[in-house]
């Protein structure tokens, strides 16, 4: 039974980073006060763009395959594609002044058929690629703690990007709450007339988090393909899936970046009880699977009205989330 419990957490923990992942890259987006629904296309576009970048380097290095450089080539070539794709977003709806709800979907249909597309220019005749060099080096745990009895399979058995997002989430929640960069962040978010008469540059702080934000998002793309999958490449839409995840995750985390880390493990646990309950002796019939597998989706119903009853300022989105700002206006 132990055995069960830790590798339903050490699942859970890994379907997780890459909600995190997400989830910050949209965290970051909506304290600036924009809605960024093409998040699920940028991670999928930064899942494609990853891995084929160190498909290509296993290839072309052969013998000479350098893990250090397979991780750089890997960590920029997603991170700049989903930064770009937020970018794309940025001058849409800062610029452009195009509806951001309306962007953002067409960015995830874009993202995701831009990766469905030349996914299988990559895989030719295959039904699905493989970069098993680069999936060895980003699936690597931690040498001799991994094996240390229960803790090395709940705490030390990942890949170093599952501790990474980690950091990332405690830094970003550090710099949004203490430091005069996050807070004329969240003075945007909140109320952009003000901050642009106190001389905030609005534009400059809403490009950077949504540049940002979108190339975050696009290493949960990366960690998907290159560790949780196996380092294998599939026109699927898993990783869109799991970008919709991240947005509920969004709120459920009540737009805080280190509570998204235990949230995104319980949606993780939630969202693989289906497979682990019964071996736990916890019969589910299989009528109810699609059930089981809706309750993150419950949980965030259930804690949006909670946090709407409650009406916390902490706990609330941004005043101005999805309001353009147009400075002739105010």
């Amino acid at each position: 039974m132990l055995n069960v419990i830790i590798a339903w957490f050490s699942r859970a923990v890994m379907f997780a980073t890459v909600m995190l992942f997400g989830s910050m890259g949209e965290i970051l987006t909506e304290k600036s006060g924009h809605l960024n629904l093409g998040i699920p296309g940028i991670m999928f576009i930064g899942g494609f763009t990853g891995f084929a970048a160190t498909h290509y380097y296993e290839i072309a290095a052969g013998a000479a395959y350098n893990p250090i450089v397979c991780v750089i080539i890997g960590l920029i070539c997603s991170f700049g594609a989903a930064a770009l794709a937020g970018l794309l977003y940025s001058f849409l709806t800062i610029s452009l002044r195009a509806n951001q709800n309306v962007t953002g979907l067409t960015i995830t249909i874009f993202g995701v058929g831009l990766g469905k597309f030349f996914g299988t220019i990559v895989m030719g005749k295959s039904t699905v690629s493989s970069a098993a060099k680069a999936f060895a080096t980003f699936s690597t745990k931690i040498p001799v703690l991994s094996k240390i009895p229960i803790a090395g399979g709940l705490i030390f058995s990942y890949g170093f990007m599952v501790y990474l997002a980690i950091i990332m989430a405690v830094v970003i929640n550090y710099i949004l709450k203490r430091t005069r960069i996050g807070l004329n962040l969240r003075a945007v978010g909140e109320n952009p007339g003000t901050a642009d008469a106190a001389g905030v540059n609005v534009s400059k702080y809403k490009y950077f988090s949504s540049t940002l934000g979108g190339g975050i998002a696009g290493l949960g793309g990366l960690y998907y393909v290159l560790e949780y999958n196996k380092g294998m490449w599939a026109t699927s839409n898993s990783i869109e899936a799991l970008g919709w995840l991240a947005v509920a995750l969004v709120i459920f985390s009540t737009w805080n970046s280190v509570h998204a880390i235990w949230g995104s493990i319980l949606f993780g646990l939630l969202s693989w009880a289906y497979a682990f309950l019964p071996k736990l002796g916890v019969p589910i019939p299989s009528t109810t699977i699609s059930l089981v597998q809706m309750l993150p989706y419950v949980v965030t119903l259930v804690v949006l009205i909670v946090i709407s009853m409650r009406k916390k300022k902490e706990n609330q989105p941004p005043e101005s989330l999805g309001l353009p700002y147009f400075r002739e206006d105010r």
